[in-house]
């Protein structure tokens, strides 16, 4: 039985690395920037770029069902013809190509790429280097006796817009970017984006006026698109970026996926989105829309570009009339609350994992915390409290068991000098003993089998919320998502488990002792790369359970002087 302390630590131990390598995995520092000339090559090498040839039939266009896209050709685009519109609102920095429309650029002004660089913008949407671009565009069903040629803009198609900047003005709540096509048989499509202060989610809106002879059946499509991601030299130098949807179930989807198994599925409602490390784009239909998601690899194989996408159902516009298609799309932080009331299901984009069930209210307390203090640390270290409070009853039985351990350690001693290396006689004389002092020798291992799970959900609370993103404490810790700076938690954490060492019941075992003696300092080493949140729950978990267990052993000490 006393062996099963150790054994609890070194797993706990192993979980520690387990998260330490996800994390780094997935959290590490990010990859080196593309060089500019590679860029410019990717762009020579783009199948939609203008120096491609004209191709019969694009493949990074979504099929119609039984009436087939038109077959139009990619016209090669002159760059003198294609524009740039930028688009500043209080919480975002956008660029629009008008080839097709397409969102190819956005910064979040309101959140710094670090602390150290306050005017360097976090940038989602990014074409030249990761060519990553939100798309959309309209097809036109195959009808039998109708020419479709030139009736529907996909985003290859080139729009007109009155002006190149517009800026969100003191005062002013909405800003309407128009972007018009006109085919030479009479349609006329209008694209609008329509931004609002202090929103992440713009509303797209496609305004179809068929002035031509013969009715107008077409449907709208929405896809994101994103470059390959670096290859991953090492474990730790890799950032997570992939795919993810909602069909009544939070799915991921990684981009190697998207060659091996395409997505191809008939949703109503749901999303789809290109997700990150603490931001996101998504495209969001309404909840009673019907659309086909589907997946695509276009390019060549030494540069993939993956298409996540979704396919509205038909509208029509009889000659004289016209049809709007509507659609959200995201592009921004993972705010949880603000996604929630976006949609149902696009808050799983904050993935805590299958501890969700813990991180999940755990976090809500957490927010409801700081709401009443205003400070991310402080309400760590007030939940780090109620999560003790919580956990007080089973601590102090726990604590008990340990300490009568503690008070039975000289009679176990002699257990072991007067049977020596004969294991047998000794465990039966320590069950003996057990017995006859009413010890549990499995008591003192349920504090820390209760605390992994807690721990480890807490841990993704505080890597993947984006509330704690950069967010201050006091004096030298000024993100709380990152690691200790100057590694002072680090080290007084180490301090508290040397204290919580002392007041244990040593093992009889010297290379057990030895072991024990040991941990503190392995554990600081990992704590010094974990997030400096995390730490101070563990400093102060480790304050408290030390205050719990010196005042249950002083008692029980106390106890056993007196009988």
């Amino acid at each position: 039985m006393d062996n099963l302390r150790p054994v609890l630590y070194i797993s706990l131990l192993l979980v520690l690395f387990l998260i330490w390598q996800a994390w780094q995995r997935d959290y590490g520092p990010q990859p080196p920037p593309v060089d500019p000339a590679e860029v410019a090559e990717v762009e020579r090498d783009r199948p939609d770029a203008p120096e491609a040839a004209p191709a019969p039939r694009p493949m990074d266009l979504p099929d119609a069902p039984a009436a087939e896209a038109q077959d139009v050709p990619v016209e090669a685009v002159p760059e003198r013809d294609r524009g740039r519109i930028r688009v500043v609102t209080d919480v975002l920095d956008i660029e629009i190509d008008t080839r097709g429309g397409d969102l190819v650029r956005a910064d979040l002004p309101t959140f710094p790429t670090s602390l150290r660089t306050p005017d360097d913008p976090v940038r989602i949407l990014d074409e030249r280097v990761r060519q990553y671009v939100a798309q959309s565009g309209l097809i036109h069903d195959r009808v039998p006796g109708i020419e479709h040629e030139d009736r529907a803009p996909s985003h290859h198609a080139i729009f007109s817009a009155p002006q190149q900047e517009y800026r969100l003005r003191e005062g002013q709540d909405e800003l309407r970017v128009p972007l018009t096509w006109t085919s030479d048989t009479g349609i006329r499509v209008t694209k609008t984006y329509t931004f609002r202060r202090g929103d992440f989610l713009v509303q797209m809106d496609h305004h179809v006026e068929n002035h031509s002879d013969d009715p107008w059946i077409g449907r709208q499509y929405r896809q994101l698109r994103h470059g390959a991601t670096p290859s991953r030299e090492t474990w730790f130098l890799y950032t997570f970026t992939g795919a993810a949807y909602h069909d009544g179930r939070y799915e991921k989807l990684s981009f190697e996926d998207m060659a091996t198994s395409p997505l191809d599925k008939d949703v109503e409602g749901g999303w789809i989105s290109i997700i990150q490390h603490y931001f996101l784009s998504a495209w969001v239909p309404f909840e009673d829309e019907i659309n086909q998601f589907y997946t695509r690899v276009v390019g060549t194989a030494t540069r993939p570009e993956h298409i996540i996408g979704m396919r509205s159902e038909a509208q029509t516009a009889e000659p004289g009339e016209s049809t709007t298609f509507t659609s959200r799309f995201w592009v921004g932080p993972k705010l949880q609350e603000q996604l929630r009331a976006v949609t149902p299901g696009l808050e799983l984009t904050v993935d805590y994992g299958i501890l969700s069930f813990l991180a999940k209210p755990l976090f809500w307390v957490l927010d409801k915390i700081h709401d009443f203090v205003g400070n991310w640390g402080w309400s760590i270290i007030i939940l780090t409290l109620l999560i003790k409070l919580v956990f007080y009853k089973l601590s102090e039985t726990s604590y008990r068991s340990m300490a009568r351990m503690r008070a039975v350690q000289p009679k176990m001693m002699q257990l072991k000098e007067r049977y020596g290396d004969d294991k047998q006689r000794m465990n039966q004389a320590l069950m003996e003993l057990y017995k006859k002092e009413k010890i549990n020798p499995l008591g003192g291992c349920l504090p820390i089998l209760v605390q992994i799970p807690v721990f480890i959900a807490l841990y993704w609370v505080l890597l993947e919320s984006v509330e704690l993103r950069q967010a201050p404490w006091i004096l030298w810790i000024q993100d709380l998502s990152t690691r200790d700076p100057f590694f002072v938690l680090p080290l007084l954490m180490g301090a508290t488990m040397i204290a919580q060492y002392k007041l244990n019941p040593a093992p009889m075992d010297p290379v057990q002792q030895k072991l024990m003696m040991a941990l503190p300092v392995v554990f600081t080493v990992f704590f010094a790369f974990f997030p400096a949140g995390l730490v101070l729950y563990w400093f102060v978990n480790n304050l408290l359970s030390i205050a719990q267990q010196w005042y249950i052993t002083r008692n029980i000490e106390q106890q056993a002087k007196k009988a």
